[in-house]
């Protein structure tokens, strides 16, 4: 079984550009059809990326590919859509749609980034106020690793 590496920062550039950033402070979300972009502004370690001073999208330092994460978790169950949005676009194999209310959302893919591409989760699909779980639990977080 073959086994990958830790990298080192200082010696493999390959992980070095990488970010996380959650909202652990129960925001509440007005949610349109078209989507609402979930803010992330806890807990931020961008590694190289940028937000937007609203911690609502994030600016991809280096192209390659990339390992990207994301968490949503909300008070109440619901039929909200989530996805991800690469230059405001959904990302193929991103987007979740439940067929049942649900209160957790996770999903993770590898996708390939350019440089200056900006990403950002959203809800979607639904007219709703979706408040996000807080007092420190992780409401929304977003991880993205580079990969190669």
């Amino acid at each position: 079984m073959a086994q990958i590496p830790f990298c080192n920062s200082e010696s493999d550039p390959v992980g070095g550009d990488s970010m996380y950033a959650s909202n652990t402070s129960g925001t509440s979300l007005l949610v349109i059809a078209g989507g609402t972009n979930v803010p992330l502004p806890n807990n931020q370690v961008l590694g190289g990326f940028t937000a937007t001073p609203n911690n609502q999208v994030f600016t991809v330092p280096v192209s390659g590919r990339y390992y990207v994460s994301y968490q949503l978790n909300t008070t109440v169950g619901l039929l909200a859509g989530t996805r991800i949005l690469r230059n405001g676009t959904a990302v193929p194999g991103s987007i979740l749609s439940p067929s049942l209310s649900t209160s957790s959302y996770n999903n993770d893919l590898i996708v390939n980034l350019n440089a200056g591409d900006t990403i950002r989760v959203q809800f979607f699909g639904l007219l709703a106020t979706v408040v996000l779980v807080g007092g420190g639990a992780t409401g929304a977080a977003l991880t993205v690793i580079r990969l190669a």
